[in-house]
């Protein structure tokens, strides 16, 4: 099967040095990146991590300084498409790397990448999709807007928790992990143009269960900051994408 794959640019700092890599997704995050690769440095030893770029201004992503940060490469995505572009670039270059696994972790500073280790050790041991979640024991989820934890718990997680015939609790948390056996899966085919936005999220989420490879949620900390929220989806059109894409997956229109 053609991978779709978004034109994009790659400049690779260090060779490859690690089984597992890190990929994190980010689109003019400020400083906010810049904090968290600095609370990550300790952990850099265990995994190569990549920046997968939208296409930032800020001045975010300078590639000088990521490499400073101990980052191993930074991909730029040129083509169109939104965060479901960006990870099909991402998931794409971890696997013409030969990376056995990858984690997504957001690059908006929200998650306490110390639990890092457990997504690495849940893919050693066999795991193919591990999801993070502030909802099981040990996990913890701070100042989560009201209306988030709702849409969470009422909607969102139930109505993929049905689809894919698994008990997920916090299927919106992008502190994930999948193997690179899962990716490849020609039953998956995730390199397809349709998954532009969070589509791919939420379809990788019940196609991994649905096609019995092994799931797994492990505890995580999610922290939103005092005052303005920072996120990709605002207002009604954004909360309408969300939906739609939810809706979407559930009812597996992006089933090959």
């Amino acid at each position: 099967m053609t991978w779709a794959v978004p034109q994009h640019d790659v400049r690779e700092f260090f060779p490859k040095r690690t089984r597992f890599c890190v990929c994190i997704p980010v689109l003019d995050e400020d400083g906010r990146l810049w904090r968290q690769l600095e609370k990550m440095r300790a952990r850099m030893d265990l995994a190569d991590v990549a920046i997968a770029d939208g296409g930032s201004r800020d001045g975010s992503t300078d590639p000088a300084a990521l490499r400073d940060s101990g980052v191993r490469a930074l991909l730029v995505k040129r083509g169109p498409g939104r965060l479901g572009a960006q990870l099909r670039m991402a998931f794409a270059w971890a696997l013409g790397q030969g990376y056995d696994g990858v984690v997504l972790v957001d690059g908006n500073d929200k998650d306490d990448t110390s639990a890092l280790p457990l997504f690495l050790d849940e893919l050693a041991h066999g795991a193919d999709f591990v999801q993070g979640s502030r909802y099981i024991a040990g996990g913890e989820g701070v100042n989560t807007p009201l209306f988030r934890e709702l849409g969470v718990r009422i909607l969102h997680a139930p109505a993929i928790a049905l689809a894919a015939g698994f008990p997920y609790t916090d299927t919106t948390n992008g502190f994930r992990a999948y193997s690179a056996r899962f990716l490849r899966d020609e039953r998956v085919a995730l390199f397809r143009d349709v998954f532009r936005g969070y589509e791919l999220h939420y379809y990788l989420s019940i196609r991994a269960a649905r096609l019995r490879f092994k799931v797994v949620e492990v505890p995580v900390r999610r922290e939103y900051p005092a005052g303005a929220i920072p996120s990709k989806i605002r207002g009604l059109r954004g909360g309408a994408s969300v939906l739609q894409a939810l809706a979407g997956a559930c009812l597996g229109r992006f089933n090959p």
